[in-house]
């Protein structure tokens, strides 16, 4: 019997000084919306910590894991990526440890 594809799901854990948590939100509030036209995007979920210090989330879900590949090869992930990529180059620049972290895994969906 053959599997069923239910779907792909990418999360990105992000780490943020408590300093730039706000700029963080306001990033992903202000490009809301901006990736839901993209080939095989389902959803996105975005998790803010209820204990300080802990990662915020950012859950994305998708039709299939090319899908996925090919939004983080995209003009649309640079663009929609840029604020927060350059805020981490100047703090670098600067010598000072980047105001955000982040690491990602994915994930098969297997059931609903």
């Amino acid at each position: 019997m053959s599997e069923l594809n239910l779907g792909f799901v990418a999360i990105n854990y992000i780490s943020c000084t408590p300093e730039y948590q706000g700029r963080f939100e306001e990033l992903f509030k202000s490009r809301a919306g901006a990736i839901d036209t993209l080939p095989g995007f389902r959803h996105m979920h975005v998790l803010k910590p209820q204990v300080p210090g802990e990662e915020n989330l950012v859950i994305s879900y998708w039709d299939t894991e090319e899908d996925f590949k090919a939004w983080t090869k995209s003009e649309a992930f640079i663009k929609g990526h840029k604020r927060g990529f350059e805020d981490v180059k100047k703090a670098k620049d600067a010598g000072q440890e980047p105001p955000m972290t982040s690491s990602f895994k994915t994930y098969e969906i297997i059931t609903n």
